[in-house]
């Protein structure tokens, strides 16, 4: 019998949430037939995470204890592997992780309303899903200063520690039902 990936013995239980506010009706596009929301949240379970309800008080996610991760219900397909491994990113090392993909559109520099050079790519990423928490950071913050991931990777790496992780390309953001579509044939198994 194989060893359970996720047998790992933690000080207190990982708990996550689906964040889809200020994402209008996209989540719930369907994806090989499953709202990305739902998608999202299996991915949760999977990697062993608890779910908590996005209305519940902070005060109550501070109180539990442990890591939280929030995954973008924007990108639904990023693998529970993929999951846990930022979680056991953010455990060992007690920081905060952030799932970023290589940014592969051409990016030019605009100065007084002119575009001019081509800016290198190498180096540049856009945050994905998950960004997970350690426990000190839950217990530090009053609640999450943005929804929005890009905003808020920026906000906590302000105040505290922060990771970076190459997601999968399955782990992409999606934008659009042409880019629902277009991880819907990058995930047909």
């Amino acid at each position: 019998m194989l060893p359970d990936p996720y047998d790992v013995q933690l000080a207190a239980p990982v708990h996550g949430t689906v964040v889809e506010a200020e994402r209008g009706s996209l989540p719930f596009t369907l994806i090989h037939g499953e709202a990305l929301v739902a998608c999202a949240a299996w991915a949760l379970g999977e990697a062993g995470v608890r779910a908590v309800d996005v209305g519940r008080p902070w005060r109550w996610v501070v109180e539990e204890g442990g890591p939280l991760v929030l995954h973008d219900a924007l990108c639904p397909m990023t693998p529970a592997t993929f999951v846990r491994a930022c979680i056991d990113r953010t455990v060992a090392d007690d920081v905060v992780v952030v799932a970023v993909r290589p940014v592969t559109d051409t990016v030019k520099q605009v100065a007084a309303g002119l575009v001019g050079e081509t800016v290198d790519r190498d180096g540049l990423y856009v945050v994905t899903s998950p960004i997970v928490l350690p426990e000190a950071v839950v217990a530090a913050l009053s609640g999450l200063p943005s929804h929005d991931f890009a905003v808020l990777a920026a906000a906590l790496r302000e105040r505290f520690p922060v990771v970076t992780l190459e997601a999968p390309a399955e782990g992409r953001r999606v934008s659009s039902p042409d880019d629902v579509r277009l991880l819907e044939a990058l995930t047909t198994p």
